[in-house]
Protein backbone atom coordinates (compact mmCIF):
# COMPACT_ATOMS: atom_id res chain seq x y z
CA UNK A 1 0.00 0.00 0.00
CA UNK A 2 1.52 3.27 -1.42
CA UNK A 3 1.59 5.92 1.54
CA UNK A 4 -1.46 8.17 0.27
CA UNK A 5 -3.27 5.10 0.66
CA UNK A 6 -2.20 4.28 4.21
CA UNK A 7 -2.78 7.90 5.35
CA UNK A 8 -6.29 7.45 4.17
CA UNK A 9 -7.27 4.46 6.12
CA UNK A 10 -5.87 5.47 9.14
CA UNK A 11 -8.80 6.84 10.58
CA UNK A 12 -11.23 3.65 9.83
CA UNK A 13 -8.70 1.57 11.46
CA UNK A 14 -8.56 3.68 14.41
CA UNK A 15 -11.90 3.50 15.02
CA UNK A 16 -12.08 -0.16 14.53
CA UNK A 17 -9.25 -0.29 17.19
CA UNK A 18 -11.11 1.33 19.61
CA UNK A 19 -14.84 -0.30 18.91
CA UNK A 20 -12.85 -3.99 19.90
CA UNK A 21 -14.44 -7.10 19.41
CA UNK A 22 -18.03 -6.82 18.36
CA UNK A 23 -18.63 -10.44 19.60
CA UNK A 24 -17.02 -10.33 23.21
CA UNK A 25 -20.17 -10.01 25.47
CA UNK A 26 -18.13 -8.13 27.94
CA UNK A 27 -17.34 -5.42 25.27
CA UNK A 28 -19.25 -1.81 26.50
CA UNK A 29 -20.07 -1.71 22.71
CA UNK A 30 -20.27 -4.78 21.19
CA UNK A 31 -22.85 -6.47 19.76
CA UNK A 32 -24.54 -7.75 22.78
CA UNK A 33 -24.75 -3.80 24.51
CA UNK A 34 -26.11 -2.71 21.14
CA UNK A 35 -29.04 -5.32 21.10
CA UNK A 36 -29.93 -4.40 24.19
CA UNK A 37 -29.62 -0.72 23.78
CA UNK A 38 -32.07 -1.05 21.23
CA UNK A 39 -34.44 -2.96 22.98
CA UNK A 40 -34.48 0.49 24.99
CA UNK A 41 -35.04 2.51 21.62
CA UNK A 42 -31.74 4.05 22.15
CA UNK A 43 -27.87 3.62 21.19
CA UNK A 44 -24.90 2.85 23.84
CA UNK A 45 -24.32 5.83 25.91
CA UNK A 46 -20.76 4.62 25.89
CA UNK A 47 -20.25 4.12 21.77
CA UNK A 48 -21.46 7.83 21.83
CA UNK A 49 -18.30 8.91 23.88
CA UNK A 50 -16.16 6.67 22.15
CA UNK A 51 -17.28 8.44 18.99
CA UNK A 52 -16.80 11.78 20.88
CA UNK A 53 -13.28 11.05 22.02
CA UNK A 54 -12.24 9.98 18.46
CA UNK A 55 -13.91 13.71 17.37
CA UNK A 56 -16.37 12.08 14.56
CA UNK A 57 -17.82 15.80 13.72
CA UNK A 58 -14.48 16.75 12.14
CA UNK A 59 -15.00 13.85 9.21
CA UNK A 60 -17.35 15.96 8.37
CA UNK A 61 -15.81 19.27 8.19
CA UNK A 62 -13.61 20.44 5.12
CA UNK A 63 -9.32 20.26 5.54
CA UNK A 64 -9.86 24.06 4.82
CA UNK A 65 -12.35 24.79 7.59
CA UNK A 66 -9.99 23.07 10.59
CA UNK A 67 -11.61 19.16 9.76
CA UNK A 68 -10.28 16.00 8.19
CA UNK A 69 -13.09 15.97 4.93
CA UNK A 70 -10.55 16.16 1.93
CA UNK A 71 -11.70 12.77 0.23
CA UNK A 72 -14.87 11.11 -0.28
CA UNK A 73 -14.08 7.67 -0.15
CA UNK A 74 -11.76 8.38 2.95
CA UNK A 75 -15.06 9.42 4.67
CA UNK A 76 -16.88 6.35 3.68
CA UNK A 77 -14.36 4.44 5.45
CA UNK A 78 -14.32 5.97 8.13
CA UNK A 79 -18.37 5.22 8.65
CA UNK A 80 -18.07 2.07 8.07
CA UNK A 81 -16.38 1.32 10.81
CA UNK A 82 -19.52 3.10 12.75
CA UNK A 83 -21.87 1.40 10.99
CA UNK A 84 -20.45 -2.06 10.72
CA UNK A 85 -21.52 -1.94 14.41
CA UNK A 86 -24.87 -0.21 14.82
CA UNK A 87 -26.20 1.70 11.75
CA UNK A 88 -27.98 3.64 14.06
CA UNK A 89 -25.24 5.02 15.57
CA UNK A 90 -24.00 5.58 12.25
CA UNK A 91 -26.88 7.52 11.42
CA UNK A 92 -27.84 9.44 14.21
CA UNK A 93 -24.12 10.60 15.50
CA UNK A 94 -22.85 11.17 12.47
CA UNK A 95 -24.75 11.13 8.77
CA UNK A 96 -27.36 12.86 10.00
CA UNK A 97 -25.48 15.93 10.49
CA UNK A 98 -23.45 15.05 7.25
CA UNK A 99 -26.60 15.30 5.20
CA UNK A 100 -27.23 18.88 6.58
CA UNK A 101 -23.61 20.36 6.30
CA UNK A 102 -23.28 19.01 2.99
CA UNK A 103 -25.78 21.79 2.10
CA UNK A 104 -24.01 24.54 3.95
CA UNK A 105 -20.25 23.48 2.41
CA UNK A 106 -22.11 23.84 -1.06
CA UNK A 107 -23.86 26.79 -1.24
CA UNK A 108 -23.61 28.64 1.78
CA UNK A 109 -21.51 31.97 2.74
CA UNK A 110 -17.92 31.85 4.42
CA UNK A 111 -19.40 32.95 7.55
CA UNK A 112 -22.48 29.94 7.32
CA UNK A 113 -19.73 27.88 6.84
CA UNK A 114 -17.29 28.80 9.58
CA UNK A 115 -20.06 28.74 12.03
CA UNK A 116 -21.21 25.73 11.21
CA UNK A 117 -17.54 23.96 11.06
CA UNK A 118 -16.94 25.54 14.62
CA UNK A 119 -20.83 23.56 15.80
CA UNK A 120 -19.26 20.47 14.37
CA UNK A 121 -15.69 20.25 15.58
CA UNK A 122 -16.91 21.22 19.12
CA UNK A 123 -19.32 18.02 19.10
CA UNK A 124 -22.61 19.24 18.27
CA UNK A 125 -24.91 18.47 15.41
CA UNK A 126 -27.25 19.85 13.24
CA UNK A 127 -30.29 18.21 11.33
CA UNK A 128 -31.99 18.37 8.07
CA UNK A 129 -35.46 19.48 8.01
CA UNK A 130 -36.66 18.49 4.53
CA UNK A 131 -39.42 15.54 4.92
CA UNK A 132 -43.49 17.06 5.22
CA UNK A 133 -45.52 13.26 5.75
CA UNK A 134 -48.21 14.92 3.28
CA UNK A 135 -45.25 15.49 0.49
CA UNK A 136 -42.75 12.97 0.98
CA UNK A 137 -39.76 13.51 -1.48
CA UNK A 138 -41.60 16.19 -3.13
CA UNK A 139 -39.28 18.36 -2.52
CA UNK A 140 -41.47 21.52 -4.70
CA UNK A 141 -44.56 20.33 -2.90
CA UNK A 142 -43.05 21.49 0.91
CA UNK A 143 -45.48 23.55 2.65
CA UNK A 144 -43.61 24.95 5.42
CA UNK A 145 -43.07 28.20 5.21
CA UNK A 146 -40.34 31.06 5.98
CA UNK A 147 -42.22 34.50 4.63
CA UNK A 148 -39.89 37.18 3.81
CA UNK A 149 -40.16 40.34 5.74
CA UNK A 150 -39.97 44.15 4.24
CA UNK A 151 -37.11 43.94 7.00
CA UNK A 152 -35.53 41.00 5.51
CA UNK A 153 -36.42 39.23 8.22
CA UNK A 154 -38.19 35.55 7.46
CA UNK A 155 -41.16 34.46 9.92
CA UNK A 156 -40.91 30.47 9.88
CA UNK A 157 -44.30 28.66 10.43
CA UNK A 158 -45.61 25.37 9.63
CA UNK A 159 -43.94 21.67 10.92
CA UNK A 160 -41.43 19.57 9.55
CA UNK A 161 -41.64 15.34 10.52
CA UNK A 162 -39.31 12.41 10.63
CA UNK A 163 -36.35 14.00 11.49
CA UNK A 164 -33.79 12.67 12.61
CA UNK A 165 -31.88 14.17 15.93
CA UNK A 166 -34.04 17.17 15.69
CA UNK A 167 -34.25 17.57 19.72
CA UNK A 168 -30.74 17.17 20.46
CA UNK A 169 -29.27 18.74 17.64
CA UNK A 170 -28.15 21.96 18.28
CA UNK A 171 -28.59 23.68 14.58
CA UNK A 172 -31.09 23.46 11.59
CA UNK A 173 -31.23 23.45 7.96
CA UNK A 174 -34.36 23.90 7.47
CA UNK A 175 -35.99 23.74 3.61
CA UNK A 176 -38.49 26.03 3.20
CA UNK A 177 -41.33 27.36 1.06
CA UNK A 178 -40.18 31.59 0.73
CA UNK A 179 -42.51 32.68 -2.54
CA UNK A 180 -46.07 31.22 -3.13
CA UNK A 181 -45.01 31.51 -6.89
CA UNK A 182 -44.71 28.16 -8.49
CA UNK A 183 -41.55 26.48 -10.12
CA UNK A 184 -38.22 25.81 -8.73
CA UNK A 185 -37.29 29.21 -7.56
CA UNK A 186 -40.53 28.88 -4.49
CA UNK A 187 -38.02 27.24 -1.97
CA UNK A 188 -34.78 28.42 0.18
CA UNK A 189 -32.69 26.53 2.98
CA UNK A 190 -31.84 27.95 5.95
CA UNK A 191 -29.11 27.64 8.28
CA UNK A 192 -30.63 28.06 11.95
CA UNK A 193 -29.36 27.50 15.42
CA UNK A 194 -31.55 27.23 18.23
CA UNK A 195 -30.33 30.12 20.78
CA UNK A 196 -31.11 32.21 18.38
CA UNK A 197 -34.81 31.44 18.20
CA UNK A 198 -37.08 32.55 20.70
CA UNK A 199 -38.57 29.68 23.16
CA UNK A 200 -41.70 30.29 22.80
CA UNK A 201 -42.19 29.94 18.80
CA UNK A 202 -41.39 26.52 18.80
CA UNK A 203 -42.17 23.35 20.02
CA UNK A 204 -41.07 19.39 19.52
CA UNK A 205 -43.55 16.60 18.10
CA UNK A 206 -43.51 13.68 19.69
CA UNK A 207 -41.28 10.92 18.62
CA UNK A 208 -42.19 8.79 15.62
CA UNK A 209 -41.81 4.83 16.81
CA UNK A 210 -39.90 2.99 13.95
CA UNK A 211 -39.13 -0.85 13.27
CA UNK A 212 -35.74 0.16 12.25
CA UNK A 213 -33.28 2.97 13.52
CA UNK A 214 -35.22 2.63 16.87
CA UNK A 215 -32.24 4.02 18.44
CA UNK A 216 -32.53 7.44 16.24
CA UNK A 217 -34.25 10.35 17.82
CA UNK A 218 -37.13 10.80 14.61
CA UNK A 219 -39.22 13.51 15.70
CA UNK A 220 -40.59 16.72 14.65
CA UNK A 221 -41.11 19.92 15.51
CA UNK A 222 -43.18 23.26 14.54
CA UNK A 223 -43.00 26.60 14.11
CA UNK A 224 -45.45 29.56 14.72
CA UNK A 225 -44.48 32.65 13.39
CA UNK A 226 -40.92 32.31 14.65
CA UNK A 227 -38.47 35.28 13.39
CA UNK A 228 -35.01 34.50 12.04
CA UNK A 229 -32.62 36.93 10.04
CA UNK A 230 -31.69 37.53 6.07
CA UNK A 231 -28.00 35.88 7.24
CA UNK A 232 -29.93 32.20 7.51
CA UNK A 233 -30.60 32.19 4.14
CA UNK A 234 -28.05 28.86 2.37
CA UNK A 235 -26.97 30.46 -0.76
CA UNK A 236 -29.58 33.04 -2.46
CA UNK A 237 -33.56 32.73 -2.09
CA UNK A 238 -35.16 30.62 -4.52
CA UNK A 239 -31.94 28.37 -4.63
CA UNK A 240 -32.94 26.09 -2.05
CA UNK A 241 -34.34 22.99 -4.50
CA UNK A 242 -30.53 23.53 -6.56
CA UNK A 243 -29.01 23.53 -3.07
CA UNK A 244 -30.57 20.13 -2.24
CA UNK A 245 -30.09 18.46 -5.43
CA UNK A 246 -26.13 19.49 -5.83
CA UNK A 247 -26.17 17.73 -1.98
CA UNK A 248 -28.26 14.88 -3.02
CA UNK A 249 -25.63 13.97 -5.37
CA UNK A 250 -23.06 13.74 -2.65
CA UNK A 251 -24.92 12.25 0.25
CA UNK A 252 -26.82 9.72 -2.09
CA UNK A 253 -23.70 8.42 -2.95
CA UNK A 254 -22.00 8.33 0.27
CA UNK A 255 -24.93 7.00 2.65
CA UNK A 256 -25.44 3.81 0.34
CA UNK A 257 -21.37 3.20 0.85
CA UNK A 258 -21.45 3.60 4.66
CA UNK A 259 -24.06 1.36 5.06
CA UNK A 260 -22.54 -1.47 3.34
CA UNK A 261 -20.96 -3.19 6.55
CA UNK A 262 -24.39 -3.98 7.65
CA UNK A 263 -24.32 -6.82 5.17
CA UNK A 264 -20.79 -7.81 6.26
CA UNK A 265 -21.71 -8.04 9.65
CA UNK A 266 -25.15 -10.19 8.39
CA UNK A 267 -22.45 -12.43 6.44
CA UNK A 268 -20.53 -13.11 9.54
CA UNK A 269 -23.59 -13.80 11.63
CA UNK A 270 -24.93 -16.18 9.26
CA UNK A 271 -21.16 -18.19 8.91
CA UNK A 272 -21.40 -18.24 12.58
CA UNK A 273 -24.39 -19.54 12.63
CA UNK A 274 -24.35 -22.32 9.59
CA UNK A 275 -20.47 -23.04 11.42
CA UNK A 276 -21.93 -24.16 14.55
CA UNK A 277 -25.07 -25.78 13.75
CA UNK A 278 -25.15 -29.59 13.34
CA UNK A 279 -27.58 -31.27 10.31
CA UNK A 280 -28.00 -34.36 8.42
CA UNK A 281 -24.70 -35.57 10.66
CA UNK A 282 -22.34 -32.29 9.51
CA UNK A 283 -22.35 -28.81 9.52
CA UNK A 284 -25.13 -27.00 7.90
CA UNK A 285 -22.28 -24.86 6.11
CA UNK A 286 -21.58 -28.11 4.28
CA UNK A 287 -24.83 -28.33 2.33
CA UNK A 288 -24.51 -26.95 -1.12
CA UNK A 289 -27.48 -24.35 -0.90
CA UNK A 290 -26.12 -22.75 2.46
CA UNK A 291 -22.58 -22.62 0.53
CA UNK A 292 -24.13 -21.02 -2.46
CA UNK A 293 -26.54 -19.02 -0.86
CA UNK A 294 -23.60 -17.05 1.04
CA UNK A 295 -20.92 -16.67 -1.95
CA UNK A 296 -23.58 -15.13 -3.61
CA UNK A 297 -24.09 -12.70 -0.65
CA UNK A 298 -20.64 -12.29 -0.09
CA UNK A 299 -20.61 -11.09 -4.15
CA UNK A 300 -23.37 -8.87 -3.97
CA UNK A 301 -21.19 -7.06 -1.10
CA UNK A 302 -18.31 -6.69 -3.20
CA UNK A 303 -20.71 -5.58 -6.18
CA UNK A 304 -21.87 -3.25 -3.74
CA UNK A 305 -18.31 -2.12 -2.56
CA UNK A 306 -17.01 -1.87 -6.43
CA UNK A 307 -20.42 0.44 -7.12
CA UNK A 308 -20.45 2.59 -3.65
CA UNK A 309 -16.21 2.85 -3.55
CA UNK A 310 -16.40 3.97 -7.51
CA UNK A 311 -18.79 6.67 -7.09
CA UNK A 312 -17.50 8.25 -4.56
CA UNK A 313 -13.89 8.19 -6.58
CA UNK A 314 -16.06 10.00 -9.29
CA UNK A 315 -17.29 12.57 -7.05
CA UNK A 316 -13.89 14.20 -7.21
CA UNK A 317 -12.67 12.76 -11.07
CA UNK A 318 -16.04 13.06 -12.81
CA UNK A 319 -17.80 15.39 -11.54
CA UNK A 320 -19.90 16.45 -14.30
CA UNK A 321 -21.32 13.06 -14.54
CA UNK A 322 -21.91 12.69 -10.83
CA UNK A 323 -25.75 13.81 -11.41
CA UNK A 324 -26.42 10.82 -13.31
CA UNK A 325 -24.56 8.69 -11.41
CA UNK A 326 -24.83 9.05 -7.69
CA UNK A 327 -28.66 8.60 -7.88
CA UNK A 328 -28.16 4.97 -9.69
CA UNK A 329 -25.46 4.13 -7.22
CA UNK A 330 -28.10 4.89 -4.32
CA UNK A 331 -30.92 2.44 -5.98
CA UNK A 332 -28.59 -0.47 -7.18
CA UNK A 333 -26.47 0.00 -3.34
CA UNK A 334 -29.75 -0.33 -1.59
CA UNK A 335 -31.73 -2.74 -3.18
CA UNK A 336 -28.99 -5.34 -3.54
CA UNK A 337 -27.57 -5.24 0.39
CA UNK A 338 -31.64 -5.69 1.24
CA UNK A 339 -32.19 -8.44 -0.92
CA UNK A 340 -29.08 -10.29 -0.02
CA UNK A 341 -29.88 -9.96 3.97
CA UNK A 342 -33.29 -11.08 2.79
CA UNK A 343 -31.83 -13.95 1.95
CA UNK A 344 -29.30 -14.74 4.43
CA UNK A 345 -32.45 -14.26 6.75
CA UNK A 346 -33.67 -17.55 5.31
CA UNK A 347 -30.48 -19.35 5.88
CA UNK A 348 -30.90 -18.67 9.75
CA UNK A 349 -34.50 -19.73 9.68
CA UNK A 350 -35.96 -18.90 12.99
CA UNK A 351 -32.78 -17.26 14.43
CA UNK A 352 -33.01 -14.49 12.24
CA UNK A 353 -36.01 -12.76 13.93
CA UNK A 354 -34.32 -14.14 17.67
CA UNK A 355 -33.62 -10.66 19.42
CA UNK A 356 -31.80 -12.14 22.23
CA UNK A 357 -29.02 -14.31 22.28
CA UNK A 358 -25.85 -14.85 20.12
CA UNK A 359 -27.04 -14.28 16.72
CA UNK A 360 -29.77 -11.23 17.51
CA UNK A 361 -27.78 -8.46 15.97
CA UNK A 362 -28.99 -9.77 12.71
CA UNK A 363 -32.18 -9.10 13.12
CA UNK A 364 -31.39 -5.27 14.30
CA UNK A 365 -28.93 -5.17 11.08
CA UNK A 366 -31.79 -6.28 9.00
CA UNK A 367 -34.31 -3.63 10.46
CA UNK A 368 -32.33 -1.11 10.30
CA UNK A 369 -30.87 -1.71 6.92
CA UNK A 370 -34.40 -1.03 5.25
CA UNK A 371 -34.20 2.13 6.55
CA UNK A 372 -31.12 3.01 3.91
CA UNK A 373 -33.57 1.82 1.29
CA UNK A 374 -35.06 5.22 1.59
CA UNK A 375 -32.87 7.58 3.67
CA UNK A 376 -34.18 10.91 2.74
CA UNK A 377 -34.64 9.58 -1.39
CA UNK A 378 -36.89 6.19 -1.86
CA UNK A 379 -35.55 3.97 -4.33
CA UNK A 380 -38.13 5.31 -6.99
CA UNK A 381 -37.27 9.03 -6.04
CA UNK A 382 -33.33 8.07 -7.60
CA UNK A 383 -34.63 6.71 -10.57
CA UNK A 384 -37.28 9.14 -11.19
CA UNK A 385 -34.16 11.88 -11.42
CA UNK A 386 -32.21 9.21 -13.31
CA UNK A 387 -35.19 8.78 -16.14
CA UNK A 388 -34.68 12.63 -17.40
CA UNK A 389 -30.94 12.94 -17.84
CA UNK A 390 -30.58 9.56 -20.00
CA UNK A 391 -32.37 10.37 -23.26
CA UNK A 392 -29.61 13.27 -23.03
CA UNK A 393 -26.91 10.81 -22.35
CA UNK A 394 -27.89 9.37 -25.50
CA UNK A 395 -28.00 11.70 -27.72
CA UNK A 396 -24.04 12.82 -26.60
CA UNK A 397 -21.31 11.35 -28.28
CA UNK A 398 -20.96 8.07 -26.90
CA UNK A 399 -17.97 7.47 -24.47
CA UNK A 400 -14.96 5.38 -24.87
CA UNK A 401 -14.24 3.86 -21.99
CA UNK A 402 -11.17 5.98 -21.39
CA UNK A 403 -12.49 6.82 -17.93
CA UNK A 404 -9.97 8.57 -15.41
CA UNK A 405 -6.61 6.81 -14.38
CA UNK A 406 -7.44 4.83 -11.02
CA UNK A 407 -11.01 5.54 -10.83
CA UNK A 408 -11.39 2.50 -8.78
CA UNK A 409 -8.42 2.02 -7.60
CA UNK A 410 -8.89 1.83 -3.56
CA UNK A 411 -6.59 4.17 -1.43
CA UNK A 412 -5.29 6.07 -4.50
CA UNK A 413 -4.74 9.62 -4.71
CA UNK A 414 -7.54 11.92 -5.45
CA UNK A 415 -8.09 15.98 -5.98
CA UNK A 416 -9.48 17.64 -3.42
CA UNK A 417 -13.47 17.63 -2.66
CA UNK A 418 -14.77 20.56 -4.97
CA UNK A 419 -18.44 21.15 -4.02
CA UNK A 420 -18.24 24.07 -6.95
CA UNK A 421 -17.22 21.45 -9.28
CA UNK A 422 -20.85 19.49 -8.77
CA UNK A 423 -23.57 20.01 -11.92
CA UNK A 424 -26.87 19.75 -11.43
CA UNK A 425 -27.12 17.68 -14.70
CA UNK A 426 -24.71 14.90 -16.35
CA UNK A 427 -22.52 16.55 -18.65
CA UNK A 428 -20.50 15.35 -21.70
CA UNK A 429 -20.13 11.67 -22.51
CA UNK A 430 -20.93 8.96 -20.48
CA UNK A 431 -17.55 7.37 -19.83
CA UNK A 432 -18.34 4.58 -17.47
CA UNK A 433 -21.36 3.18 -19.62
CA UNK A 434 -19.02 2.74 -22.10
CA UNK A 435 -16.66 0.28 -20.17
CA UNK A 436 -18.22 -2.76 -20.85
CA UNK A 437 -17.55 -2.36 -24.52
CA UNK A 438 -13.99 -1.64 -24.05
CA UNK A 439 -12.87 -4.33 -21.41
CA UNK A 440 -14.56 -6.88 -24.05
CA UNK A 441 -12.29 -5.76 -26.45
CA UNK A 442 -9.30 -5.55 -24.37
CA UNK A 443 -9.73 -8.95 -22.87
CA UNK A 444 -10.74 -11.11 -26.17
CA UNK A 445 -7.21 -12.50 -26.68
CA UNK A 446 -7.01 -12.74 -22.99
CA UNK A 447 -6.91 -16.23 -22.52
CA UNK A 448 -7.33 -16.35 -18.69
CA UNK A 449 -10.19 -13.73 -18.59
CA UNK A 450 -11.91 -14.63 -22.02
CA UNK A 451 -15.05 -15.31 -19.94
CA UNK A 452 -14.40 -12.06 -18.00
CA UNK A 453 -14.81 -10.49 -21.78
CA UNK A 454 -17.35 -12.31 -22.74
CA UNK A 455 -19.35 -11.35 -19.73
CA UNK A 456 -18.24 -7.80 -20.43
CA UNK A 457 -19.31 -8.07 -24.17
CA UNK A 458 -23.23 -9.07 -22.74
CA UNK A 459 -23.02 -5.93 -20.48
CA UNK A 460 -22.15 -3.75 -23.90
CA UNK A 461 -24.85 -5.29 -25.95
CA UNK A 462 -27.46 -4.09 -22.93
CA UNK A 463 -25.28 -0.73 -22.76
CA UNK A 464 -26.64 -0.36 -26.64
CA UNK A 465 -30.40 -1.53 -25.57
CA UNK A 466 -30.25 0.62 -22.70
CA UNK A 467 -29.29 3.49 -24.93
CA UNK A 468 -31.26 2.45 -27.91
CA UNK A 469 -34.61 2.51 -25.26
CA UNK A 470 -33.51 5.93 -23.72
CA UNK A 471 -33.84 7.76 -27.08
CA UNK A 472 -36.92 6.38 -27.63
CA UNK A 473 -38.63 7.36 -24.52
CA UNK A 474 -41.18 10.11 -25.31
CA UNK A 475 -41.46 13.25 -23.30
CA UNK A 476 -44.70 11.86 -20.88
CA UNK A 477 -42.82 8.71 -19.73
CA UNK A 478 -39.90 11.51 -18.49
CA UNK A 479 -42.65 13.36 -16.79
CA UNK A 480 -43.70 13.39 -13.27
CA UNK A 481 -46.38 10.70 -13.14
CA UNK A 482 -45.80 8.76 -16.65
CA UNK A 483 -45.83 5.36 -16.94
CA UNK A 484 -44.01 3.13 -14.20
CA UNK A 485 -42.39 0.79 -16.90
CA UNK A 486 -40.54 3.59 -18.20
CA UNK A 487 -38.39 3.37 -15.04
CA UNK A 488 -37.06 -0.05 -15.98
CA UNK A 489 -34.77 2.14 -18.62
CA UNK A 490 -33.04 3.45 -15.42
CA UNK A 491 -33.16 0.53 -13.46
CA UNK A 492 -31.71 -1.50 -16.51
CA UNK A 493 -28.72 1.29 -17.03
CA UNK A 494 -27.74 1.18 -13.15
CA UNK A 495 -27.10 -2.51 -13.94
CA UNK A 496 -24.76 -1.72 -16.54
CA UNK A 497 -23.27 0.78 -14.42
CA UNK A 498 -22.75 -1.70 -11.94
CA UNK A 499 -20.76 -3.85 -13.85
CA UNK A 500 -18.64 -1.12 -15.34
CA UNK A 501 -17.84 -0.50 -11.82
CA UNK A 502 -16.87 -4.05 -11.10
CA UNK A 503 -14.92 -3.83 -14.35
CA UNK A 504 -13.19 -1.12 -13.20
CA UNK A 505 -12.30 -2.22 -9.55
CA UNK A 506 -10.94 -5.50 -11.03
CA UNK A 507 -8.15 -3.38 -13.64
CA UNK A 508 -6.87 -1.06 -10.93
CA UNK A 509 -6.48 -3.06 -8.35
CA UNK A 510 -5.38 -6.28 -10.09
CA UNK A 511 -1.55 -5.08 -9.77
CA UNK A 512 -1.81 -3.71 -5.86
CA UNK A 513 -0.36 -7.03 -4.80
CA UNK A 514 -4.08 -8.61 -3.11
CA UNK A 515 -4.60 -12.02 -4.97
CA UNK A 516 -7.97 -12.07 -4.79
CA UNK A 517 -8.20 -8.35 -6.25
CA UNK A 518 -6.48 -10.08 -8.93
CA UNK A 519 -8.31 -13.19 -9.80
CA UNK A 520 -10.84 -12.70 -12.74
CA UNK A 521 -12.91 -14.98 -10.38
CA UNK A 522 -14.56 -12.44 -8.50
CA UNK A 523 -15.76 -10.03 -11.53
CA UNK A 524 -17.05 -13.19 -12.90
CA UNK A 525 -19.40 -14.05 -10.21
CA UNK A 526 -19.80 -10.30 -9.75
CA UNK A 527 -20.82 -9.80 -13.22
CA UNK A 528 -22.88 -13.41 -13.68
CA UNK A 529 -24.58 -11.69 -10.55
CA UNK A 530 -25.58 -8.92 -11.91
CA UNK A 531 -27.04 -10.58 -15.04
CA UNK A 532 -30.10 -11.11 -12.85
CA UNK A 533 -31.42 -7.85 -14.02
CA UNK A 534 -30.48 -8.21 -17.53
CA UNK A 535 -33.28 -11.58 -17.29
CA UNK A 536 -29.69 -13.90 -17.87
CA UNK A 537 -30.86 -15.84 -14.23
CA UNK A 538 -27.99 -14.63 -11.78
CA UNK A 539 -27.46 -17.16 -9.87
CA UNK A 540 -23.43 -18.62 -9.18
CA UNK A 541 -22.91 -21.84 -10.76
CA UNK A 542 -21.14 -24.24 -8.63
CA UNK A 543 -17.66 -23.34 -10.72
CA UNK A 544 -17.63 -20.16 -9.34
CA UNK A 545 -20.29 -20.31 -6.07
CA UNK A 546 -17.67 -22.78 -4.81
CA UNK A 547 -14.21 -21.11 -4.40
CA UNK A 548 -16.25 -17.69 -3.64
CA UNK A 549 -17.61 -19.22 -0.49
CA UNK A 550 -14.34 -20.86 0.35
CA UNK A 551 -12.39 -17.23 -0.29
CA UNK A 552 -15.23 -16.08 2.33
CA UNK A 553 -14.47 -18.77 5.02
CA UNK A 554 -10.67 -17.80 4.42
CA UNK A 555 -11.83 -13.91 5.03
CA UNK A 556 -13.79 -15.52 8.30
CA UNK A 557 -10.93 -17.86 9.60
CA UNK A 558 -8.23 -14.79 9.26
CA UNK A 559 -10.82 -11.79 10.80
CA UNK A 560 -10.47 -9.69 7.46
CA UNK A 561 -13.47 -8.03 6.22
CA UNK A 562 -15.34 -8.87 3.76
CA UNK A 563 -15.42 -6.15 1.18
CA UNK A 564 -12.90 -5.36 -1.55
CA UNK A 565 -10.06 -3.69 0.89
CA UNK A 566 -10.10 -6.90 3.09
CA UNK A 567 -9.18 -4.74 6.38
CA UNK A 568 -8.33 -6.95 9.52
CA UNK A 569 -10.90 -6.80 12.57
CA UNK A 570 -11.17 -6.97 16.11
CA UNK A 571 -12.85 -10.48 17.10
Amino acid sequence: MNGTAAVARTGAEELERRFGDPWDPANPVGHAATVAADERDEVVADAERLLDSYGLGAEFVPVGLGGRLDRLDRLVEVMRAVFRRDPALGLGYGASSFIAAVNVWSSGSEEQRRRLAGLLLGGGRVATLYHELEHGNDLAGAEFAARPRADGTLRLHGRKEVVSNVERAEAMVIFSRTSDRPGSRSHSQLLVEKKDLPADRFRYRPRFPSAGMRGVLLGGIEFDDCPVGPEAVVGRLGQGVESAFRSFQITRTALPAMATPILDTGLRTTLRFVRSRRLYGGRASDLPLVRQTLAEAFTDLLVCDAVSTTGARAVHLLPGATALYSSAVKFLVSKRLMDAMDRLSVVLGAHFYLREGEFAVFQKQLRDLQVVGFGHAARVACLASVLPQLPGAARRAAGTGATPALLSRIGAPLPPLDFGRITLAATGPDELAAVPARMAGELAGDAECRELGRLAGLFAAEAERVRADALALAPRDLAVGGPADALEVPARYAAVLAAACCLTTWRDNRDGGDPFLADPLWAEAALTRLLGRTGRGGRLPPGRAEPMFCALLARDDARRGFDLAGRPLPG
